[in-house]
């Protein structure tokens, strides 16, 4: 009897593993965009903070990127200054998981008008009771970007009060052409 059921478990066990190594494609694959969607959300984090870190990023630039394949980073966005752009690309490049970076980041042209433009913003956004509390962070979440007298809003507030406010206060910059508000609210 003792060595009937040790056939039948040796039976079992062996049923067992074959099932287990003989996954169906449809459990693989499922299995393999869990672990793909477990290093994205790694890189997303990893490639999100360095360019937060970026010694001159500020609120009139934006930098964005999203992640294809295993391993391929794509910046874009639009920056005030070459090196930003180069620094960005050099910052992912260097980070394990990362194989290959596309870097579609757009340098703003120099203009003096665009930068008086992006000045007015900055103070009519900022002013308004409301908004200051967006002002005293490092990196504000409202990006002001100024491209030949046109602004656009981008980053992120916490509710469309805010989102509203801050395009209202763009359209009453003397000089801008046109006001497009790319804000997102948080969400909860």
């Amino acid at each position: 009897m003792q060595l009937h059921n040790t056939a039948r478990n040796l039976a079992c066990a062996f049923a067992l593993a074959l099932a287990v190594c003989s996954l169906s494609p449809a459990v693989e694959a499922q299995i393999q965009k869990r672990d793909l969607n477990a290093i994205h959300a790694r890189l997303a984090r990893e490639v999100r903070h360095e360019l937060l870190l970026l010694p001159n990023y500020n609120l009139f630039d934006i930098l964005e990127f999203e992640i294809t394949d295993r391993d391929t980073v794509v910046l874009f966005g639009q920056v005030t200054r070459p090196s930003l752009k180069s620094d960005a690309e050099t910052a992912i490049l260097d980070l394990e998981g990362v194989g290959k970076v596309i870097d579609k980041i757009e340098v703003l042209p120099l203009s003096p008008s665009d930068d008086r433009i992006r000045l007015a913003a900055y103070r009519a956004i900022f002013s308004k009771p409301g908004l200051d509390k967006y002002a005293i962070r490092a990196v504000p979440p409202i990006h002001i970007i100024v491209k030949d007298g046109n602004v656009t809003l981008a980053g992120t507030v916490a509710n469309e009060a805010d989102k509203d406010l801050a395009g209202i206060a763009a359209k009453e910059v003397p000089g801008a052409f046109r006001v497009t508000n790319k804000l997102r609210v948080q969400k909860k």
